[in-house]
């Protein structure tokens, strides 16, 4: 049977926002301290984990090791940093491992984290096809409980690579995860770090879900205000009227995003033809839960032909920056 997580109120974490595009934070570190206070609220039933290959520190989670250690077995030396038999923060250099540990815990009726470079996580693609395939059966079968959701937290993304390059940008794992069952695939990109928060938090409370979240480990433009991101998150797609000038009427064209740094370009492109082409009328559009994009019929997180023709038109241009491949927003 599901054994309860606790988990601390998100809004505790916001960042402060004295006006769109000012504050800047690192997502994943902001992140970090709500996880670390899941591990803290949970210490008793010690009933959650997070699997990474290598990857905590250099994703900026460094704050998870006030409440926790790496788990580690083995000998110790005085050089050894947060290591003890009993953490919680699990990570080895192997993506199926980490990906059969989290499948396993869940199966236990626990609850947990998968916490990967972008680039690398295409190494577990067929095993989460299998996982896919049981989740189904299991569903069909009246004796088995819901468990808690797969979750991903993609970081260190094909943007924002610092020195590394072309050698770790693959962000095909979205349309891996879109390809899967409608009642089970979930896909956020948010575009800030209290839209991550909010994501997060929804993620840990869903059930019987894969949920995927990709975001920026690095320091980035703050848009949403707490109550903003959650209202946002909550729809799945919206107009950002403060970034655009087409007020009530229609516009002339629709500037849409999906994901961080996407999310930058557009917001800075709104701004420039504000200031030079003022005549022109400027929507711009934000998409953190990427699946509101697809008819209803299809998934059940699509937004209905009304709300979707009220966002971008059916007779104007639209200029899409999309995280990943354009092929999949066509689609």
């Amino acid at each position: 049977l599901l054994k309860p997580l606790a988990l601390p109120d998100f809004a505790d974490y916001a960042v402060v926002v004295p006006s769109p595009g000012v504050a800047s934070a690192e997502g994943t570190n902001v992140l970090a301290h709500y996880l670390r206070d899941v591990f803290r609220l949970n210490e008793a039933t010690q009933n959650f984990r997070i699997v990474c290959p290598d990857e905590t520190t250099s994703n900026r989670m460094s704050p998870l090791f006030e409440a926790t250690q790496r788990a580690w077995l083995g000998p110790m030396v005085e050089t050894d940093e947060y290591l003890s038999p009993d953490g919680r923060v699990m990570e080895i250099l192997s993506e199926h491992t980490c990906q059969g540990w989290l499948e396993g815990y869940l199966l236990t009726g626990r609850h947990g984290l998968f916490s990967c470079y972008e680039a690398f996580i295409h190494i577990i693609d067929s095993m989460l096809n299998q996982y896919v395939k049981w989740l189904k059966v299991s569903r069909e079968t009246p004796w088995r409980k819901p468990l808690a959701s797969l979750n991903y937290l993609l970081t260190s993304h094909l943007w924002r690579q610092d020195h590394n390059g072309y050698t770790h940008q693959v962000p095909s794992f979205i349309d891996t995860v879109v390809a899967k069952k409608s009642n089970v695939a979930r896909v956020y990109l948010p575009p800030d770090a209290n839209c991550l928060l909010s994501v997060m938090d929804h993620c840990l409370r869903s059930r019987d879900y894969v949920n995927l979240i990709v975001a920026s480990k690095a320091s980035q433009a703050q848009w949403l205000t707490e109550t903003e991101a959650e209202a946002h998150c909550r729809r799945g797609i919206s107009a950002w009227d403060w970034a655009g000038n087409h007020t009530d009427q229609l516009p002339s064209v629709v500037l849409a995003a999906a994901g961080d740094v996407p999310t930058n370009e557009i917001v800075a492109a709104a701004a420039i033809l504000k200031q030079h082409l003022p005549d022109l009328r400027v929507r711009v559009v934000n998409v953190v839960d990427l699946l509101a994009m697809a008819s209803p019929d299809n998934h059940p997180h699509g937004v209905s032909d009304a709300t979707f023709e009220a966002l971008f038109t059916d007779t104007k241009s639209v200029i899409f920056a999309f995280h990943g491949y354009p092929t999949l927003i066509h689609e």
